[in-house]
């Protein structure tokens, strides 16, 4: 058999795109080398996908011919994408990696529906392959929808008595049916379309009652189905750059599920029945005790923060939709300068996303080095001064530690209420996003700063320097 010096070409070129993704996920685990990680990527799949145009062949050694539609649709993608993430707000990101997402899992989907008419069905492993893909895949891109309705404010919870029982049976339903199509190997149309059927619904019902403050953890666990729907066209095409893709996208989004659920107190079981969280009507139900209010002027904060000796700050999507993280960076250099000691406290599920704040105070050029996670801030609250929270609500909310009819209830928190002052800033009373009332409002040693974030931030930046 003569050697095809074009498939080695292009085997050469999937171990180079492999290669790049691996070490492209590495950097992106610090902010200083993420940057250069997502480029390293980038050309790797860039490098792959003309591989794939130009020295692809399939079982009858044909080479791609329709580059007209190929590239057409490259170029469309590619406009529509850059626009999209250049114009995106910081507030908008969550629901721009659902939308992406989603996209994802729909053309894993596609290539299952278009591959499984294609198939003369000898090989079963193919054929079962390609159905786990179109069930994935189907699940992530109808799921991502609803997130994206989630989290852009058009889909509320929906609860309805026996749901994860239906849930589960939904998806059972449609395990079966990729079963049968896998033990009885035709071109059943109709059978097909059913299991297309129940893998949409499946992801719809699945995302529906899941509470807002559990929405990072379904992301994640979302963008996981994507990668391991995309490992699966990787085994379809024997493509071992998009097999790598996929391993590393699903492999890491699990891991990050796992961890989150962890921080969050709950089981990972819990999210694929759709049982996660509490809708916002329990939530609103399972109010704290009141107590009393106690505000605090920009000049009193501003001298409380300019005497003490160590600040941490607890950054919220509140921060996120006022735009502020430069100011409050400003703030952090300013106060570093007279000898306070800085830092922020990140909760693992802080914002809409996983690494939502970690995305925001980078933006702004906050040093890595002043973010703690959760335990190593818990561990510092009790010798800090001040605390003061920005837009973070269920995070900071000690209804998690002593409200048992809380639906956070058991959910590890940032504990500010040990430090000796913390400063709220807020714009109304109003409950956060998971709609529960927060008693850390009514702790004596709170003080409220009512106010938009950016703003009252400038105003005190204008105090501190003026001390």
């Amino acid at each position: 058999m003569a050697l095809d010096v074009q498939q080695v070409i292009l085997w050469l070129i999937y171990l180079f795109g492999s290669i790049t993704f691996i070490l492209g996920l590495k950097r992106l685990s610090h902010p200083e080398t993420a940057r250069t990680g997502n480029l390293m990527a980038a050309v790797g799949m860039s490098v792959a996908i003309l591989g794939t145009i130009f020295l692809y062949k399939d079982t009858n050694g044909e080479k791609l011919h329709n580059h007209i539609w190929i590239f057409g649709g490259i170029i469309i993608g590619a406009l529509v994408g850059t626009l999209t993430a250049r114009r995106v707000k910081m507030t908008a990101m969550p629901q721009m990696v659902s939308l992406f997402n989603g996209m994802g899992g729909a053309c894993a989907a596609i290539i299952s529906i278009v591959e499984y008419q294609k198939y003369d069905f000898t090989d079963s492993n193919i054929t079962a392959v390609t159905l786990a893909a179109l069930l994935i895949g189907g699940v992530s891109f109808s799921g991502s929808m609803v997130a994206f309705g989630k989290l852009n404010g058009n889909v509320s919870d929906k609860v309805f008595p026996g749901q994860s029982v239906f849930n589960m049976i939904v998806l059972l339903i449609a395990i079966a049916l990729g079963v049968y199509l896998v033990v009885y190997p035709m071109q059943n149309i109709v059978m097909l379309t059913l299991m297309i059927t129940m893998c949409l619904l499946y992801g719809v019902l699945f995302v529906l009652p899941i509470g807002g403050a559990d929405m990072p953890v379904v992301i994640s666990l979302l963008n996981s189905f994507t990668g391991i729907a995309a490992a699966c066209g990787g085994f379809i095409y024997h493509n071992q750059v998009m097999l790598t893709g996929g391993i590393l996208v699903g492999s890491a989004g699990t891991i990050l599920t796992i961890l989150m659920c962890r921080a969050m107190n709950r089981s990972l079981l819990n999210v694929i029945i759709g049982n996660f969280g509490g809708n916002s009507t329990a939530a609103t139900q399972a109010g704290s005790e009141k107590g009393n209010i106690k505000e605090i002027s920009i000049s009193d904060a501003a001298i409380l923060l300019s005497y003490s000796k160590k600040i941490l700050i607890v950054p919220g999507y509140g921060l996120a939709v006022a735009q502020a993280q430069h100011i409050i960076h400003e703030l952090e250099m300013l106060l570093e300068e007279r000898g306070v000691e800085v830092k922020y406290a990140i909760h693992p599920v802080a914002g809409r996303m996983p690494g939502h704040m970690n995305v925001l105070l980078a933006e702004a050029d906050v040093s890595y080095d002043r973010l703690l996670e959760m335990e190593d801030a818990n561990a510092e609250f009790g010798t800090t001064d001040a605390v003061i929270v920005i837009g973070a609500n269920d995070v900071v909310n000690p209804a998690a530690k002593n409200d048992k009819s809380s639906p956070i209830y058991g959910m590890p928190i940032l504990e500010v209420e040990n430090a000796q002052n913390v400063i709220v800033m807020k714009r109304s009373m109003n409950a956060g996003y998971a709609g529960i009332e927060n008693q850390l409002f009514y702790e004596p040693k709170t003080r409220m700063l009512f106010g938009d974030a950016k703003a009252s931030l400038q105003k005190l930046v204008s105090e501190v320097k003026a001390n």
